[in-house]
């Protein structure tokens, strides 16, 4: 079947009774009692058969690994014998297909040095169930008499964190109750050292609502608050899984529980006598809501995933009601629990029962996290720089393992690796090499050209051979710097272009360091070229300064590699075009810091090279960011001098833009959320209405200073901004960035 999303998961009922009599569990206390009908203990024939089964599941969709849940009831009362042929079957049957994750969930009354020999044979990783100190886990945790569970689970955590089986300890799931003081209930759990601690809210319905003691909408958020603050307090000694969760969905990143986010479900349980249900807490919501009508004798896995009720709780954003598709934490709380959801009059299109807690429990961590949690480039140039050039040597080293086989390519990098080892002079300079913008660009049309199964290896090692030649020259090393020239011609990032025989001819030359500057030797021949020669053969990489203290901007118009931007770039302009260029710039710049000097600061950090483009200005006169690493811009040659400020002020607060965007999640891209923009007809992915306010804010400042304001400008700029707060999919540094953008609006209409 098409479109199925496969189980990973296996909840695999070993036995349907407990020895306990939980007043809060939902298989024996709920709506379903289908418990009652089913055998105590599970058969060889259902072990067998449904091992058969998730392996053709596993090998149909060639799954990596698949998890086996062991569970119940209470899974210890199987026995030895009978968990020991389940650990046996599912191991014969996964060998060679997938990798078998074997787990035990227990309330730990039983558990003995006999059943952890067991696990530690098979690897079966032990969960057990702890409401947190005596008084909270006796709250509802008793023995049907009313005595207390509390010593024995103590006794059993304490032999599981014991040698050697202290590797097998998965961690603790709490169930919450806001009767309990939320402090003593995490330190009791923190104090028994898990690896993990899971918080668990009541199963619950619009039809059985949780309990709340004090009346409050909130009280189960507001209980959670407290353990996250205390968690915090204490250095978040172990990983809790709800908090955890959150924390991930508010960077971007995927749900790690299925009770929260909007991932779809991939788990399916098997019962005692073989029937294939959906997920176990839709006992809760009523008597045969999570019934499939399979089960492991007739019926092949993928025939319960594509089950409609196994559907509707794969299907995202789509699956939640219409009230928390339009809810701004609906990423990271996904419409709360499924079951959580059910109203008898509409089934499950409702929001969560949990609802006014969940958006308050999202918000709250939110709101305590957000300057820690947003990533620190977004205020820090100098941060941002860093990552950028971490990214360029992180994409360099993935180029270097598709092409190392090369011998063109291994000797360009043990030169670059000379250059590195030659001190600081030779860091320096091959710094300077990498971080060239057009470094990026031919890094990445490299990769594009291995991956495509293109002839990658020597045009990449040409351009490899030549930036390290000019690492070597930039520091004035005494170091062997050999480059390979095509069409008579060399360009030496940074540097300048190197003409060394007729077009159409091709070869290698030697490079070397002299007093005066470099020089090249071909044959027994020697030329002097750089800064000082005049030779005619060596065309030097222009500059240009934005001011008096700002560093030079290479105006690049040789590098092959410059034509990454939408419009072609401009061919190598003439002494005058040069000079005439230089002077447009002046005036652009010197009316940017006359107009909006806090956006022309701005502008100017990270500003390394500037490149020609052909043509006039696009409408508005706005520049072009291209594929390029940080610090590289396009801007139209022919336009005037206000076109050219505008075009530096758009240019650079696109490339910002998409320099964050590289290396700091600003939204998540795993939904199909569209917003209305007040600039274009259609509604828009958020990545572009970002993008569209984070230019304009910048222009209504320079338009507004220069007097040619556009009606309702500001206007649609904070209808944007409010549609932006409301976005789900904005991650917290996303969230920092629109109050940021605020901000600097706030300054244009003071």
């Amino acid at each position: 079947m098409t479109g199925l999303i496969p189980f990973r998961e296996i909840v695999l009922k070993v036995h349907s009774r407990c020895d306990l009599a939980c007043d809060h569990c939902y298989v024996y206390e709920h709506a379903d009692q289908s418990w009652r009908a089913r055998p105590k203990v599970i058969s060889p024939e259902v072990i067998s058969h449904t091992a058969s089964r998730l392996a053709e599941h596993a090998r149909d969709h060639a799954l990596p690994s698949v998890t086996v849940i062991l569970h119940g009831g209470e899974p210890l009362l199987a026995g030895t014998a009978r968990l020991r042929l389940v650990c046996e079957e599912f191991t014969r049957a996964l060998d060679g297909i997938a990798e078998l994750d074997l787990r035990i969930h227990t309330n730990g009354l039983q558990l003995s040095t006999r059943y952890l020999d067991l696990f530690d044979e098979y690897g079966v990783r032990v969960g057990i169930s702890l409401d947190g100190d005596r008084a909270a886990n006796d709250r509802h945790r008793r023995f049907a008499d009313g005595r207390t569970s509390h010593p024995l689970v103590l006794a059993a955590v304490a032999l599981l964190r014991s040698e050697p089986y202290r590797h097998l300890y998965q961690g603790l799931l709490c169930t919450v109750d806001v009767a309990n003081d939320p402090v003593a209930v995490l330190d009791a759990l923190v104090e028994l050292e898990p690896p993990r601690v899971d918080f668990l809210l009541p199963h619950a319905t619009w039809e059985t609502p949780p309990a709340r003691p004090d009346g409050a909408p909130d009280a189960y958020a507001r209980w959670l608050l407290r353990i996250f603050d205390h968690w915090d307090r204490l250095g978040r000694p172990v990983p809790v899984r709800l908090f955890e969760s959150l924390l991930s969905t508010l960077r971007g990143g995927p749900s790690l529980t299925e009770s929260l986010g909007l991932a779809p479900t991939d788990l399916v349980v098997v019962e005692t006598d073989g029937t294939l249900e959906q997920v176990d807490s839709l006992k809760s919501a009523f008597e045969g809501a999570a019934a499939t009508g399979f089960n492991v004798f007739d019926h092949a896995f993928d025939q319960v995933a594509a089950h409609p009720g196994v559907r509707a709780r794969q299907l995202g954003l789509a699956g939640v009601s219409d009230s928390c598709c339009r809810c701004p934490v609906v990423r990271s709380c996904g419409g709360g629990l499924y079951t959580h959801r059910y109203r008898d009059r509409n089934g499950f299109d409702n929001p969560s029962v949990y609802c006014t807690d969940l958006r308050e429990l999202v918000d709250g961590v939110e709101g305590r996290t957000m300057p820690r949690e947003t990533a620190p480039q977004l205020s820090d140039p100098a941060e941002l720089a860093r990552s950028q050039e971490e990214l360029t040597r992180i994409l360099l080293a993935r180029l270097h393992a598709d092409l190392a086989a090369d011998p063109g390519w291994a000797r360009a990098w043990e030169l670059l690796a000379a250059v590195e080892r030659a001190g600081e002079a030779g860091t320096d300079a091959l710094d300077a090499v990498l971080d060239h913008p057009f470094t990026r660009t031919w890094v990445l049309a490299a990769l594009d050209a291995a991956r495509d199964g293109g002839p990658a290896a020597p045009e990449a090692a040409r351009r490899l051979t030549a930036l390290a030649a000019a690492a070597v020259l930039r520091g004035g090393l005494d170091l062997p710097a050999e480059v390979a020239y095509r069409d008579g011609e060399v360009y030496l990032p940074t540097l300048g272009l190197l003409r060394l025989g007729e077009p159409g001819t091709e070869g290698r030359a030697a490079l070397h360091v002299t007093d005066e500057g470099y020089a090249v030797r071909d044959g027994r021949a020697e030329h002097r070229f750089g800064p000082t020669a005049g030779d005619a053969r060596w065309q030097p990489v222009r500059t240009w300064s934005p001011g008096p203290d700002a560093a030079p901007v290479a105006l690049e118009d040789l590098d092959p590699y410059r034509n990454c931007f939408p419009r072609p770039p401009r061919l190598r302009l003439g002494a005058g075009e040069a000079e005439e260029w230089r002077g447009r710039l002046d005036r652009a710049w010197a009316l940017l810091h006359k107009a909006v000097p806090e956006f022309a600061r701005a502008a100017a950090t990270g500003l390394t090279t500037l490149t020609p483009l052909a043509g006039g200005p696009r409408s508005g006169g706005w520049g072009e960011a291209g594929r390029h690493g940080p610090g590289a811009l396009g801007v139209p040659y022919a336009a005037g001098v206000r076109e050219t400020a505008l075009a530096l002020l758009t240019g650079r607060r696109r490339t910002r833009l998409r320099a964050l965007t590289e290396v700091a999640d600003l939204y998540a891209l795993d939904g199909q959320w569209e917003h209305r923009s007040p600039w274009r007809e259609r509604p828009v992915p958020v990545s572009r209405l970002l993008a569209d306010v984070h230019e304009r804010v910048a222009v209504e400042a320079y338009r507004r200073a220069t007097a040619t304001p556009e009606p309702g400008g500001s206007d649609r700029i904070h209808r944007a901004l409010d549609r932006l707060s409301e976005a789900a999919e904005l991650t917290v540094t996303g969230k920092s960035l629109v109050a940021e953008l605020r901000y600097e609006l706030k300054a244009v209409d003071a």
